[in-house]
């Protein structure tokens, strides 16, 4: 069968005729998180690439137009950034300054006000490049995708007797020994349906009672755990016969929520 939501958690969902793809651009953070890593990667690399590129070409700008490259080796000529004699020099000096290596070797003179300029919008630019591309790779490196392999469902649930009343049931443990804090599971039933007005409603969702009202649902998950599903008045499973479920075509989508302890 197809699944609306996979084994391992994915969504089975693709969106198709999408027109106002400027939206993604509007949450651009979010954007490149959602990215896959190959492609995070090279927008790490060309975001530091093209800004050392760019302020290099700059200083060799302002370089060229000052006339310093005219006068190298002249000790009476005072340059805009020392010991700068060529695009090469600009760009490690682009480098050297957005990284603040500062060898030392060259360094920007105080007679030259349009390289002081560009130094402070490089540092602040800088500063804002390394802040958004470092944030975008510890949040994706921090995503809980690779900590939800080690949580682990039962591979079938039953339907069966628990004090005298018919419940849905499955496991859940956790294997690592870190904690997940203020954890918590709700269970949603999948399931097209056509209304009493004849209108039918695609993969429509309903929830499916795990003790909300009694707080069974905040898991202490230290050990595995038993999640069960009262079958009564008012479950949708409740004027559903053994064999009506066998045919019907549904699926049950479980949620497990919480924050890791070690972050």
């Amino acid at each position: 069968r197809q699944r609306y939501v996979e084994k391992d958690g994915k969504c089975n969902v693709q969106h198709g005729n999408v027109r106002e793809t400027y939206r993604y651009l509007t949450d651009i953070f979010t954007t490149l998180v959602d990215l896959k890593w190959r492609f995070s990667l090279l927008i790490f690399i060309l975001a530091y690439a093209l800004t050392w590129l760019f302020f290099g070409l700059i200083w060799w700008v302002i370089a060229y137009s000052r006339g310093d490259l005219e006068h190298l080796g002249d000790h009476t000529w005072t340059p805009c950034v020392n010991n700068l004699n060529g695009f090469v020099s600009a760009f490690l000096f682009s480098i050297e300054t957005e990284t603040t290596i500062g060898y030392g070797h060259r360094v920007i003179t105080e007679k030259c006000p349009e390289g002081i300029v560009l130094l402070l919008l490089q540092a602040i630019l800088g500063s804002m490049v390394n802040a958004f591309m470092v944030g975008c790779m510890f949040v994706k490196i921090s995503q809980p995708n690779k900590r939800a392999e080690t949580l682990v469902f039962s591979s079938h649930a039953v339907v069966s007797l628990r004090d005298d009343r018919l419940c849905l049931m499955f496991r859940v443990g956790d294997l690592r020994d870190s904690h997940i804090v203020e954890a918590s599971i709700r269970a949603k039933l999948i399931q097209s349906k056509q209304t009493q007005e004849g209108e039918f409603i695609p993969l429509d969702q309903t929830d499916l009672s795990v003790g909300f009202e009694t707080g069974d649902d905040r898991l202490f998950l230290v050990s595995p755990l038993i999640i069960s599903h009262e079958i009564d008045e008012r479950s949708p499973f409740w004027d559903v016969s053994r064999g009506q479920l066998e045919r019907d075509d549904f699926e049950i989508v479980v949620i497990l929520e919480g924050m890791v302890e070690a972050t």
